[in-house]
């Protein structure tokens, strides 16, 4: 089988920082599979005119871009999520979500449950969740794609899968692999593909942010 290289792209980086990166991602003769926008977990309390500058071409161009969510394992309120989301689609054309740091047990469904029907219900045309682990099957079944595993290349290593996951298309389900050396990079993609899922992304970068840069590939 041949390691999948679409993407999900976190793109957690200002474009005064690094703008080479917006531009590389907008002129990639690939298009990544989900482009994640990242102001300050979150929109931002005002628009800000150089995000914008680069989203546009993006969304223009057809690429999908998300707006980042934080839900604090739950701890946010459904009317936050829907606040933040709104400004999203009002100041950067942006109508997918990605809800970041997602409970992954059962006690939470309920709470996820509302808030994914109420996003879908206001206006969200995709829903991507990232608990960061395999979830109880009931998170998989209220989102479109799922981040199943987010961290460090060493312990990708030594993923175990669950059964069920083997059962649904892979395109439901992403990992996102940092601190992989170069070297590491098609072996994640192959390992990915055995693990049944749709897409991988890797980077060299690691520590508390390691989504600060465009993933290697890219640039």
């Amino acid at each position: 089988m041949r390691p999948l290289i679409r993407m999900v792209v976190p793109a957690y980086f200002h474009p005064g920082v690094a703008p080479d990166d917006w531009r590389r991602l907008a002129s990639a003769r690939t298009r990544p599979r989900l482009v994640v926008l990242n102001l300050a977990d979150g929109p931002g309390s005002v628009r800000d005119a150089q995000f914008a500058a680069v989203v546009d071409p993006l969304v223009a161009a057809g690429v999908p871009v998300a707006g980042y969510l934080d839900t604090a394992y739950g701890e946010r309120a459904k009317d936050a999520l829907l606040r933040d989301a709104a400004r999203y689609r009002r100041w950067y054309g942006v109508d997918r979500v990605f809800l970041d740091r997602v409970r992954a047990d059962r006690a939470g469904l309920p709470h996820y449950a509302g808030a994914v029907t109420a996003l879908r219900d206001d206006g969200a045309v995709e829903v991507t969740m990232n608990p960061g682990v395999y979830p109880d099957l009931g998170y998989v079944e209220l989102a479109d794609l799922v981040v199943t595993f987010e961290g460090p290349w060493r312990s990708y290593r030594r993923l175990v899968v669950p059964s069920w996951a083997h059962c649904l298309p892979a395109q439901r389900f992403c990992h996102l692999v940092y601190g992989a050396p170069r070297l590491a990079r098609w072996r994640a993609r192959r390992l990915a593909a055995r693990r049944h899922v749709g897409f991988v992304t890797t980077t060299a970068v690691d520590g508390a942010n390691p989504w600060r840069r465009l993933p290697a590939p890219w640039r």
